[in-house]
């Protein structure tokens, strides 16, 4: 599998994963503290051949996704679960299976429509997504199966709408989990 786009990853074991599963490029943040070359790097490649944020599904690659989401808005994204990117007590790309990678690649989203408003908090709560003790879990494995990868309900939510989620494609994918 050929991705187009260049991969942004948080470092050289996740660029390792990552073209062991598909045939790409990656640029690596090296974590949190990103250097002003590698901004640049990013910035070029965002507007020359597009980017695809794949972070860690953990809090420091949460955060660096904000802050390259914030700066990238149009760039795709792809989600891993915490369950495919864990190994030995550690979450990370890096731990991932290449057909875990790829599954999360083919299924990267990318922003449609800044207001879209097609599903709201009602519909979370009518299907058991929040204030539910099971909640959190059928979130992620909702989550994985849109490849919208896990949030709270907020941030699932807001996913929903940006990522053009069909009401279809929600109803299918939470029969199925």
């Amino acid at each position: 599998m050929k991705i187009k786009e260049i991969i942004v990853v948080e470092g050289r074991d996740d660029t390792a994963a990552v073209k062991r599963a598909v045939d790409a490029q990656t640029i690596e943040t090296h974590g949190y503290g990103i250097k002003k070359e590698t901004w640049q790097l990013i910035e070029k490649a965002y507007n020359e051949k597009g980017i695809i944020i794949f972070t860690d599904p953990d809090y420091a690659g949460v955060e660096i996704r904000k802050r390259l989401t914030e700066k990238f808005p149009n760039a795709g994204q792809a989600y891993l679960s915490k369950t495919d990117a864990l190994k030995a007590g550690d979450i990370g790309i890096e731990n991932a299976s290449p057909q875990s990678i790829q599954q999360a690649l083919e299924h990267a989203h990318y922003t449609v429509e800044e207001d879209r408003n097609e599903f709201t908090m009602e519909d979370l709560r009518k299907y058991g997504l929040t204030a539910d003790p099971q909640a959190a879990d059928r979130r992620d494995r909702l989550g994985k199966a849109l490849g919208i990868g896990y949030g709270n309900s907020k941030c699932f939510l807001n996913r929903l709408n940006q990522y053009g989620v069909s009401r279809e494609q929600f109803l299918k994918e939470l029969g199925e989990i």
